[in-house]
C-alpha cells in the first residue's frame, strides 16, 4: 500500500488559506472514496465473495489513489497533521486486514477540531461512518468543511455558555453519505473497535440548517399567508444571517443537554424510554436557547432576535411535517409548541390565514419552557414510570393522543408489574397524530421538504412552483 509522510507544510490557516476543494487532488480523493463506498457492506467491510464484488487488487488501487490525494492535500491543513498521519495508518491497516470491518479509533483520537476553533479554518475529514438522518451504513466518507466561529460567538462561549466541545461548521464539499438530510458530524458515528472514554468534539453544519430553514419557511409563509414583519422577512432572505442564528442556537442547545434540573441521563444514552421523553428533552433545549436569546436581544445581540424566529418557525413549520410518523420525537416537539401557542392565543388560524402575535410570542414560548423545567425539577423525586406518566399528561394537555392509545387510558390499562422499559412496547408508533391543520400543511410542503435533501449554502434557494 502507498504510504505518505505528512510534511512540507506550506499551507496557511483561516479564511485566507487555499481552498482544499480547489486543489486538483480533491476530486481524485472524492472519486476514490465514492468507488470504495459502493463496494462496502453495512458494517463498512468489503465482502469479496459477494456477487459483483471487485477483486482486492482493484480496491487497493482505489485506496492508493485516496491515500496519495490525502498526502497532497494535507500540507494545506497543518493543524490536522497528526490526524492525517493516523488516518493514513488506519487506511493502510484496513487494507492489510483484507478490508474487514474498519477500525479508525486511532485517527479518531488524533482528530481534535475543537482545539482549533478559528473562523474559516478548513478541515479534511475522512472516516468510515454513518450519517445521522442520512446514510445508516458505515461507509467511507470524505468531507471538506469550514469552522464557523466569529469573535462574538467565541466571547459568548468563553463568558456565558461554556461548551468546549462544540463546533459550528459549513460544507465545502462531501461524498454521498452527506448528500442527504444529515446536518451533523459526530464522533460516535465512526467505526471503531471500542468507544473512547470520552468524546472531544461535536460539530453541526449550520449552513445546511440555515438553507433548509429558509426554503421551508419561505414556502410555509406563502402557503399560510403569514404576514411577516420586515425584519423577519429580511432574515429569512439572508443565508449568512440565518447561519449566524443557527450557530448560536446550536451552541446553547447542545450545552443545555447537560445543564438544568435533570432527573435522568441528559442524552438518555442506552436507555429505552417512550419517544415523548426524547421529544420533551429536545424541545427543552430549543426553548432554553429561545429563552437565552430573549435575554441576549435585550443586551443588543442582533443574532439573538433571529434565533427566536428560527426556533419558532423551524419547530412549527418543518419539524412536525418532516420524516415519518414512527416515534418522531422532533415532530412531536414542534406539534407541542404550535398547540401551546395556539391555545394561548399567540397563533391563530382563521380565514385560511395564519396570524402570530409577535409581541406575546416570547413571553408565552418561555412559559412552555417553564412548564417543561417544572416537570424536570419535580421528576427528580419521582419513580421512572410515574415521571413518564407526568410527561405524558403534559403533552396530552395540548395534543390529542391516538384514540387507540393504551397509555392514554392510564396506569390501570398497563401491566405495571413489568419493568418500565417493557411498557414502552405499548406506546403506539404515532402516539400523538398530526392535527388536521398539519395533515393539510404536510401535503403542501412535502415536495419542498424533499427538495432540501443535500442542500447547502451554495444550493439554489428557489423553490420550484
Amino acid at each position: 500500500m502507498t504510504e505518505i509522510l505528512v510534511q512540507d507544510r506550506k499551507g496557511g490557516e483561516g479564511a485566507d488559506a487555499q481552498r482544499v476543494i480547489d486543489h486538483p487532488a480533491w476530486p481524485v480523493l472524492k472519486d476514490a472514496v465514492e468507488r470504495i463506498r459502493a463496494w462496502q457492506s453495512k458494517d463498512g467491510s468489503i465482502d469479496f465473495a459477494a456477487e459483483g464484488a471487485p477483486d482486492q487488487a482493484t480496491v487497493e488501487t482505489a485506496l492508493d489513489r485516496a491515500i496519495s490525494a490525502i498526502g497532497q492535500l494535507s500540507p494545506l491543513l497543518p493543524h490536522d497533521a497528526d490526524y492525517h498521519r493516523a488516518l493514513v495508518a488506519d487506511l493502510c491497516r484496513w487494507a492489510e486486514g483484507g478490508f474487514a470491518e474498519p477500525d479508525f479509533l486511532d485517527s479518531l483520537l488524533a482528530f481534535h477540531p475543537a482545539q482549533h476553533r478559528a473562523d474559516g479554518l478548513q478541515h479534511l475529514v475522512v472516516f468510515p461512518m454513518y450519517t445521522q438522518n442520512g446514510n445508516p451504513d458505515r461507509n467511507l466518507e470524505a468531507v471538506v468543511l469550514r469552522v464557523v466561529w466569529p469573535e462574538w460567538l467565541a466571547e459568548l462561549e468563553r463568558t456565558r455558555y461554556d461548551n468546549p466541545l462544540f463546533l459550528g461548521i459549513t460544507f465545502e464539499d462531501f461524498t454521498g453519505g452527506y448528500d442527504t438530510n444529515s446536518a451533523v458530524l459526530f464522533p460516535e458515528t465512526i467505526a471503531v473497535r471500542e468507544a473512547p472514554e470520552r468524546f472531544t468534539w461535536g460539530a453541526i453544519f449550520c449552513d445546511r440548517e440555515a438553507a433548509r430553514f429558509r426554503r421551508v419557511t419561505e414556502a410555509a409563509v406563502d402557503i399560510l399567508k403569514l404576514d411577516l414583519p420586515e425584519d423577519i422577512r429580511e432574515m429569512v432572505g439572508d443565508q449568512e444571517r440565518c447561519q449566524q442564528a443557527f450557530v448560536l442556537w446550536d451552541m446553547v442547545h447542545d450545552r443545555t443537554h447537560s445543564h438544568g434540573d435533570l432527573p435522568f441521563d441528559p442524552f438518555m444514552i442506552k436507555q429505552r424510554q417512550p419517544f415523548w421523553m426524547y421529544g420533551l428533552e429536545e424541545l427543552r433545549c430549543d426553548l432554553t436557547a429561545f429563552k437565552e436569546a430573549v435575554k441576549l436581544e435585550a443586551e443588543g445581540f442582533s443574532q439573538a432576535r433571529d434565533v427566536q424566529y428560527a426556533v419558532i418557525f423551524d419547530r412549527m413549520f418543518r419539524f412536525p411535517v418532516s420524516g415519518d410518523r414512527v416515534r418522531n420525537y422532533d415532530g412531536l416537539g414542534g406539534q407541542l409548541l404550535f398547540a401551546y401557542l395556539h391555545q394561548h392565543d399567540v397563533v391563530r388560524w382563521t380565514d385560511n390565514t395564519l396570524h402570530i402575535d409577535w409581541d406575546r410570542a416570547p413571553q408565552v414560548t418561555n412559559e412552555l419552557c417553564g412548564e417543561i423545567e417544572k416537570l424536570y425539577r419535580e421528576g427528580i423525586d419521582r419513580p421512572k414510570l410515574v415521571h413518564w406518566f407526568a410527561a405524558y399528561e403534559l403533552v396530552a394537555t395540548y395534543l390529542s393522543p391516538h384514540p387507540g392509545s393504551t397509555w392514554a387510558k392510564g396506569p390501570d390499562a398497563l401491566d405495571v408489574s413489568l419493568p418500565p422499559r417493557k411498557l414502552v412496547d405499548d406506546v403506539l408508533p404515532d402516539e400523538f397524530p398530526l392535527s388536521m391543520f398539519y395533515e393539510a400543511l404536510k401535503k403542501k410542503l412535502k415536495g419542498v421538504i424533499a427538495s432540501t435533501k443535500g442542500i447547502t449554502a451554495h444550493s439554489d434557494q428557489q423553490v420550484a412552483a
